[in-house]
């Protein structure tokens, strides 16, 4: 069996196959990010090897179009988070960068931790609508924050007892930014004043956006995955970004693989007679969020969580007495979309150059 690495770009993707047993290089190209480019790649790939697996750096807008290529075509398909590519590059012998290179670290990243240790390539229509939708959201509560930001600034020029008397998220409330547009109604006319009402009119405008995205992830949730609703702690926008980020969980070979994208999964750092864990950093941040989210307010109002040692922040010891282990609530407490039952996965052999 081989593993074809992919490294991702918007015109060209490089490719490097490697033997699946011992990582010794089988071939490398160069194709065109469009249709005649990955039947290009397929051809190629199948004078290699009769068996083979598509190593695809996560890359999801440079990457969408060739996995959804290979899927049709029948390919087994894995995305390869860009740090594990990173961490195989800098394992290597040969200095320098180059897209053949990072190809080639994808795939060794693959032989190295075993092909069922990665999330395979799962293309779900709605869930991609759903994240586009609430990325887009966010966006727009971003650029809200700045045009409250600059307002308030103009305001602290035009009126500082007015700009004082708005407090924190006050400029989000159709009531107060009549009442501030009043204000400026009553002034004398100069460019300071048209700039804050016209801010004032483009933060009305973003606001009915924001809301009406809301209301419309919450009808693409109810129609997709309705449970998530009926679970404490898990709004709409919350099980907006569970779908989205997860992306289909049938492309998870196990628990322990979804918590290791979200960073939800503890890291040892022991020595000696010293066993710990350490929180994890990395892993897809914004579904981390959401868990967070759902962990904190299921630790407040939900019995059952209540109940689970870790809810109120205790520190349980190891044997020793000596560290503390990161504590979180139980799966069951999380309501993430259900994970389908896989064997433990075998041991692959390390390559070698």
């Amino acid at each position: 069996m081989i593993v074809i690495g992919a490294d991702m770009h918007k015109r060209t993707h490089a490719l490097a196959a490697v033997d699946a047993g011992t990582g010794r290089v089988r071939g490398a190209r160069e194709i065109k990010a469009e249709e005649p480019g990955h039947l290009a790649a397929l051809r190629w790939a199948r004078g290699l090897d009769e068996e083979r697996v598509w190593a695809i750096e996560d890359c999801r807008h440079v990457s969408r179009r060739l996995e959804q290529a290979l899927i049709a075509a029948g390919e087994r398909v894995v995305r390869v988070p860009p740090q594990r590519m990173g961490a195989s590059r800098r394992g290597e012998r040969a200095p320098g960068k180059s897209d053949e290179i990072d190809a080639l670290a994808i795939a060794r990243a693959v032989v190295k931790d075993g092909v069922e240790s990665f999330p395979a390539a799962h293309l779900d229509e709605q869930a991609m609508e759903i994240r586009l939708l609430s990325d887009h959201r966010k966006d727009l509560v971003a650029e809200r924050t700045r045009v409250q930001n600059r307002l308030r600034w103009h305001l602290l020029e035009l009126s500082p007892d007015l700009e004082r008397s708005l407090g924190r998220g006050s400029l989000e409330k159709p009531r107060q930014l009549e009442r501030v547009d009043r204000r400026l109604r009553r002034m004398p006319a100069c460019a300071r004043v048209r700039v804050a009402r016209e801010q004032i009119a483009r933060l009305r405008a973003l606001s009915r956006e924001v809301d009406a995205l809301e209301q419309e992830l919450l009808v693409l949730v109810e129609a997709h995955r309705p449970q998530l609703l009926a679970e404490t702690s898990c709004g709409a926008l919350t099980a907006a970004v569970l779908i989205g980020r997860t992306a289909g969980a049938e492309r998870f070979p196990s628990d322990a693989s979804f918590a290791r994208l979200a960073g939800a999964a503890p890291i040892p750092c022991s020595s000696g007679q010293r066993n710990r864990h350490r929180l994890d950093r990395g892993g897809d941040r914004q579904l981390n969020s959401a868990l967070h989210i759902i962990a904190i307010t299921r630790a407040r109002y939900d019995p059952a969580t209540k109940a689970y040692p870790g809810a109120q922040g205790s520190r349980r010891q190891d044997q020793e007495g000596s560290a503390p282990l990161p504590q979180a609530p139980p799966r069951a407490a999380l309501p993430l979309p259900a994970l389908p039952a896989h064997p433990e996965p075998t041991a692959r052999p390390r390559w070698r150059c």
